[in-house]
């Protein structure tokens, strides 16, 4: 019956990220830096908030675009953190983490014959959306431009069927972050055009050294712009599924109707879990960015010693540094580090082909497992030559 499977669905090919992630469960002894979760531990004053729920049996579906507590609280916080005015009975919608933010942005506004710019290297998970809806994905290489889709970049590859434009910074998998300067050339260039923005801004409270800044909060920008964001980063709560969907109320009406057929609502305990999130804890990122700063400065000079070149990350918590020089492909790379060394890496391919000839690390782990990785690492190095 195989044979008979959607041929879009069966063309998708599984992330390169779980594949590795998969095999490397596989070497009971490996030290593994796959991964883009965070080590810390959901703060105990939310898990509280999810157990209170659970004991006055919350666990009813909820509204389709989520509590209005919930909603309010995320548009108070998107607000205070970014300057973004949303309505949060219109133009929030709760979803099942950002990966179904993103799922029920593009599905709303993409179809058949869409061309979708998504700036390569990138998260893998764009591009199997778009293919799904119908869409064509269009990369923009931007490793000459410091992995930043800069209004240069950009400009050469739209087209009169581009139908929107991947935004994603803090970047995964490169953590790089566009500057005001930046930003404001790209809105220029895409203000009052007949192209949507899908501004990916999960890893947002993960900033090192700036406020996190929107194209949504620049002059004219709300209006053709779909902001996703969630809770997994920022609060260490990848697993309680809650992500966000903040856009003009024309076009979260109709991304509401994609959203209940999809999931009905987000968890109900989840929600109240992340109301706290939102309002005691409206700060809870701030000890996990201080100590992932601390680490990427650490695993960031490390390689810079090995010999192992890359743009320094201002946000997220990966280092993308090259492997150009070895002579070997990014999955022979990894494969050969996994084999002599068991430190596991994801190879730069699993983020398109503008990926190939790089290594992705992320560092969203403790210390010691950095340092003892780092020295077996630069073993391997010393012996590539």
């Amino acid at each position: 019956m195989e044979h008979l499977v959607n041929s879009a669905v069966q063309n998708i090919q599984i992330s390169g990220i779980r594949k590795i992630s998969n095999l490397v469960a596989t070497y009971k002894d490996a030290i593994t830096l796959t991964i883009g979760q965070p080590d810390f531990p959901t703060p105990a004053h939310i898990v509280e908030a999810g157990k209170r729920a659970l004991d006055q049996n919350k666990t009813l579906y909820t509204q389709n675009p989520g509590l209005l507590e919930l909603r309010k609280a995320a548009s108070h916080f998107v607000g205070n953190k970014y300057g973004l005015s949303y309505d949060s009975e219109q133009e929030v919608i709760v979803t099942a983490g950002a990966s179904q933010a993103l799922d029920i942005s593009l599905r709303t506004i993409i179809g058949p014959g869409s061309e979708v710019v998504i700036p390569g290297p990138i998260y893998p998970g764009y591009e199997p959306i778009v293919r799904l809806c119908g869409g064509t994905p269009v990369y923009a290489d931007t490793r000459k431009s410091g992995f930043k889709l800069t209004a240069e970049v950009l400009k050469p590859v739209l087209s009169e069927r581009t139908r929107a434009v991947i935004l994603c910074y803090p970047s995964n998998p490169t953590g790089r972050v566009m500057t005001a300067e930046e930003l404001k050339a790209v809105a220029d260039l895409l203000r009052g055009k007949p192209i949507f923005i899908i501004s990916d801004e999960i890893y947002s409270e993960l900033v090192y050294d700036a406020p996190h800044r929107s194209i949504a909060a620049l002059p004219g920008m709300k209006e053709q712009t779909i902001v996703i964001n969630g809770l997994s980063k920022s609060h260490s709560m990848t697993g309680w599924r809650i992500g966000f969907t903040f856009a003009p109320a024309d076009i979260s009406k109709h991304m509401v109707k994609v959203h209940q057929y999809n999931v009905t609502c987000a968890s109900s305990i989840s929600q109240y879990a992340a109301v706290e999130a939102l309002t005691a804890g409206m700060d809870d990122a701030e000890p996990m960015k201080r100590e992932y700063k601390a680490r990427r400065d650490f695993v960031y000079d490390r390689l810079q010693r090995i010999g192992l070149t890359g743009e320094k990350p201002e946000g997220a918590f990966y280092l993308f540094p090259s492997i150009g020089r070895f002579g070997l492909s990014s999955m022979d790379f990894t494969m050969k580090l996994l084999e002599e060394e068991r430190v596991a890496v994801v190879p730069g391919d699993a983020f398109s082909v503008y990926g190939e000839g790089y290594i992705r690390i992320s560092y969203a782990y403790s210390m010691e497992v950095l340092e003892k990785a780092m020295d077996k690492l630069e073993s391997f190095v010393g012996r590539l030559g």
